[in-house]
């Protein structure tokens, strides 16, 4: 999916897939400090973003869509949040190491040579103690019509994903069905994967 193709799909005033967080990174918020730096991985209109600004987190939004940005950053200056955001392709982002506390990623699917880089890079770009939390869909999803690729390339199977992850204390692990009712293109049951991973202080 192209830069092209998310800056339609981002086009429309509406937010497309809704204003709330990803429920997955809203059920961990104790796991989210109040102070800090964190990194959402494909924000898209920055609705996880700006749910990590709420507490007072140093954000940087990264995304492919400068339409998608631009949406965020407005909604960040309506509501008093402060909020950094770069337009990079995936394979090209870059951090420096343990740069920060929390990072984010939510329905973020991109080749396997992508995914695996951006992964290897997300075990050096979190400080140690910092926590990275995933949602994605599952291979099952290409099934259902409730949303995601249909490129079943894009669909990694949870244990694929802890092995690219491989270094991360692994906190919570899950391949399960449940309800992802986010705007117009994620509505109903979801095969989804869920991972919640930790980078050892010592």
């Amino acid at each position: 999916m192209t830069t092209d193709f998310w800056n339609e799909r981002y086009a429309s005033n509406e937010l497309v897939y809704g204003e709330a967080p990803n429920e997955f990174v809203a059920l961990n918020a104790n796991l989210i400090p109040n102070s800090g730096t964190a990194l959402d991985i494909a924000a898209g209109e920055g609705r996880n973003a700006l749910y990590l600004a709420s507490f007072g987190l140093d954000v940087l939004a990264i995304d492919q869509s400068t339409v998608g940005l631009q949406k965020a950053e407005r909604l960040a200056k309506e509501r008093g949040l402060t909020l950094r955001t770069q337009a990079v392709d995936l394979n090209d982002f870059s951090a420096e190491p343990e740069s920060f506390d929390v990072i984010t990623s939510t329905f973020a699917h991109v080749p396997q040579a992508i995914r695996a880089k951006v992964h290897t890079g997300v075990r050096s770009w979190l400080k140690p103690g910092g926590v990275f939390l995933l949602e994605a869909y599952a291979p099952d999803q290409i099934h259902r019509d409730t949303g995601g690729p249909k490129d079943p390339a894009l669909l990694a199977p949870l244990g694929t994903i802890l092995q690219e992850l491989d270094g991360l204390e692994i906190v919570h692990r899950a391949s399960i069905v449940r309800d992802v009712i986010e705007g117009n293109f994620h509505s109903g049951q979801a095969s989804v994967v869920q991972v919640v991973a930790k980078k050892r202080t010592t």
